[in-house]
């Protein structure tokens, strides 16, 4: 047990006043100290903290907003790449309609010229043969016709006029 200085016995129960006053002050001191020079401190870097995670926050919330508003416009831009597109495929579709129709019209515009001047072409060379053929007939017909009358015919111009003739009555007898 602790003895007092006077020679009384000290109670451990009640404390010296005199470790109580500087206890007090110490603390005290202690308590100025950190609320004058550490308390601030940690106050700022606790606000800096905050700062920074809060302007963190806001600019993941920004970039976000931008992310989307990004996105929003390349969905736009492939919705209207996309329209142009079919724009473009039924244009071309179109294009192809119209250069297949122009194409099968020129060449059936060819096929009836083709066919036309091939008509023309087998009249001309029918009419030339018929007239070749009259003439050859005609000249038969001469032939035959001298050595049935007997007489010659070597005269053009009776020639000519006997050749019309039968020609012409054999023309009459086959239309009939």
């Amino acid at each position: 047990m602790f003895i007092a200085a006077e020679g009384v016995e000290h109670n451990p129960i009640l404390p010296i006043w005199q470790e109580m006053v500087i206890g007090t002050i110490a603390f005290a001191l202690l308590c100025f100290v950190l609320l004058k020079f550490v308390m601030p401190r940690m106050e700022a870097m606790y606000q800096a903290r905050v700062d920074a995670i809060e302007g963190g926050l806001k600019r993941a919330e920004a970039a976000q907003a931008e992310a989307n508003q990004v996105l929003e416009q390349y969905r736009a831009q492939l919705a209207e790449v996309r329209t142009e597109a079919a724009r473009i495929r039924d244009d071309a579709r179109a294009d192809a309609e119209g250069i297949r129709q122009d194409i099968l019209a020129k060449a059936r515009e060819e096929s009836d010229r083709i066919i036309a001047a091939g008509k023309d072409q087998l009249a001309a060379e029918r009419a030339t043969i018929v007239r070749e053929l009259r003439t050859e007939v005609g000249t038969i017909a001469v032939d035959l016709a001298s050595k049935i009358v007997g007489e010659s015919l070597a005269d053009e111009a009776r020639r000519k006029g006997t050749v019309d003739r039968f020609l012409s009555n054999l023309e009459s007898a086959g239309a009939r």
